[in-house]
């Protein structure tokens, strides 16, 4: 009975020490399993501007467009080594974020792009991880032309681009309001749109004149010396208008003159051609040319024998 007691404590001792290790094991195994953080970042409208600094792979993606559902997976495993390689990784959904389309210009999904402290180019390699990982590491991307300044991300064009691309998703969300939620007929949405455009530039037709009237105040007619000036104006027009006028009539005046003095010359030439010693004619007497060159003749006949 005594030898026995001791060899049943000893299994005793054995089923408590595998329990505990069975314990221990369970406990270990229960213990939730610590998953690598996930490096994919949102990037949207408000917070795009972190990504002129550092080094960045962004990609543009529909949720409605098959490539960029192919690309998904493979673009989540190379986020998981953004960390390791020093770079950020990003996504940025085009129809949660109409500003951003406009102001890359994406015209094609998916489309990524690499940037490098604020210098943008576009990837046209393939799309898979080690292709992605290679472009990276060994700095692939020098060899890419970079988007013009122009034509860069913060650019004035490009905000006016992103604020008409939001312009064009608001007013296609109030159409979709209006012809699913009130049941407006698809006309009739685009007449209330066009109504609303005329009305608003008119009123901003309207602002910018009574801006442009406060900056720049009309002084022509505010200012007394206007009126002065224009007296002055028309009292030179009319003293040059006196001038020109009697101008006018000297020269009318100098035109009878010499037609009166050619008319004088005439008669003095007639006077003279009616009698060769220059004499008037006796008045009451009127020759002919013909009668006139026969009295010449006989004139000058006379004179020569008397000569001889």
């Amino acid at each position: 009975m005594a030898s026995s007691r001791p060899g049943t404590a000893m299994l005793q001792r054995k089923h408590r020490s595998w329990m505990s290790c069975l314990l221990l094991v369970m406990q270990l195994t229960s213990l939730p399993v610590r998953a690598k953080p996930d490096g994919l970042k949102e990037i949207t409208d408000g917070n795009w501007e972190g990504i002129l600094t550092g080094e960045w792979m962004i990609e543009f993606y529909a949720p409605w467009c098959p490539a960029c559902q192919q690309l998904q997976s493979v673009w989540k495993e190379f986020a998981e080594w953004g960390e390791d390689m020093g770079i950020n990784i990003a996504k940025v959904d085009v129809t949660e974020q109409p500003g951003l389309s406009g102001r890359f210009i994406i015209t094609s999904l998916p489309t990524i792009y690499h940037c490098k402290d604020g210098v943008f180019r576009k990837y046209q390699g393939a799309r898979t991880k080690d292709d992605f990982l290679t472009f990276v590491h060994e700095q692939k991307w020098k060899a890419v032309e970079p988007v013009s300044s122009w034509f860069g991300p913060s650019s004035f064009l490009m905000n006016s681009m992103s604020a008409l691309f939001k312009l064009s998703m608001f007013i296609r969300r109030c159409h979709n309001y209006m012809t699913e939620q009130l049941g407006i007929p698809v006309w009739g949405s685009y007449v209330i749109f066009g109504l609303a455009t005329l009305f608003s530039g008119l009123v901003l037709g309207l602002l910018l004149v009574f801006i442009a009237d406060f900056v720049f105040p009309s002084r022509r007619f505010s200012s007394p010396e206007y009126y002065q000036k224009k007296q002055a104006m028309e009292q030179a027009r009319l003293i040059q208008q006196q001038e020109d006028e009697h101008e006018a009539d000297g020269e009318e005046d100098d035109d009878e003159e010499e037609e009166e003095e050619d008319g004088d010359q005439d008669d003095v030439w007639r006077r003279r051609r009616g009698s060769p010693e220059g004499r008037p004619e006796p008045k009451g007497q009127g020759f002919s040319d013909e009668a006139l060159r026969k009295r010449v003749v006989c004139s000058r006949e006379e004179e020569e024998e008397e000569d001889t």
